[in-house]
């Protein structure tokens, strides 16, 4: 019986190992497979060319992608920067301040929210914040705007995370012991004074990686991107400029790969460059996050 059981035990212990060890060469796999069919494109072009000119012209076999990459920072940038302060107050009220029959009805809410295809999204960008963006917003600002913007892409993607950021917001603070606000608030501090103190330091690794993984969905978001930020190809300069994101490139040029010469390598180094990116933020934040704990904890 005792055998069986190590036998048992080993087994189910390589299988796991086998399993990791096979998700991990899948990542390996999609990378080099990208840069492979990106390949013909780095043997005509350098890297600093690619990365860092702004000469879009692929029937001359010109490909710089720095609008594409500034674009997708940009709207990144805002969408985080306005989801993540209302999300983690939202979050705070929900399992700090709020009554259990409010929370009955923000959670399912929420969940619906999240569940939303992303096209739903693109269409109601379409239907409201463009039209109020070129009609209301704009004219204080520039002299004319169709509404399809940085600024656009950036509200559309914000309200597209900020479910995702408040539920992991909500979660990471349920798994506070309640016993620690409670000898806070025995020791006279106030309820918000616990949150801050208490709730919001005990949880900052969990806030950083819960934004992490925000940024890391933002990176990757297609359709409302498309749907919402125009077509222009340049560097925005202001948040009323029409932008293109890498994904939106790949997503609104795939079709035509096949009638220009390199085109399909350029996609994929799109791809590429956005598999890279996502990859090498992840890394760094694990790092920040492991120092943030020694530091913490």
């Amino acid at each position: 019986m005792m055998t069986f059981r190590i036998l048992k035990d080993r087994t189910a212990n390589g299988l796991m190992f086998s399993l990791t060890v096979v998700a991990m060469l899948l990542v390996v796999a999609m990378g080099v497979g990208l840069y492979l069919k990106a390949s013909p494109v780095l043997e005509g072009n350098s890297l600093s060319e690619l990365l860092l000119s702004g000469n879009w012209r692929p029937e001359s076999r010109k490909f710089g992608f720095l609008p594409f990459l500034m674009s997708t920072v940009w709207v990144t940038v805002f969408a985080i920067a306005m989801a993540a302060p209302i999300a983690l107050l939202t979050a705070v009220y929900l399992t700090e301040y709020a009554k259990s029959g409010i929370r009955k009805y923000v959670f399912p809410a929420l969940d619906i929210l999240g569940g939303l295809p992303s096209i739903i999204y693109g269409i109601w960008g379409i239907l409201l914040i463009i039209p109020w963006i070129s009609n209301r917003l704009a004219p204080h600002f520039v002299e004319t705007s169709t509404g399809y913007s940085l600024l656009a892409g950036g509200i559309v993607l914000g309200v597209m995370i900020l479910p995702l950021l408040v539920s992991l917001f909500i979660e990471i603070f349920t798994s506070v012991p309640s016993e620690l606000r409670e000898a806070s608030v025995s020791l006279g501090a106030t309820r918000w004074q616990t949150t801050k103190s208490v709730v919001l330091r005990k949880t900052m690794p969990g806030i950083i990686a819960a934004v992490v993984l925000a940024v890391s969905r933002a990176l990757g978001e297609t359709i409302a991107v498309l749907m919402v930020c125009g077509s222009r190809v340049r560097v925005p300069t202001s948040l009323f400029d029409d932008c293109q994101p890498l994904p939106a490139l790949i997503a609104a040029h795939y079709g035509e790969m096949m009638s220009v010469p390199l085109y399909d390598a350029a996609l994929m180094f799109a791809a590429l460059i956005l598999f890279v990116v996502v990859l090498l933020f992840n890394i760094i934040s694990r790092m920040i996050l492991y120092r943030i704990e020694k530091t913490f904890f």
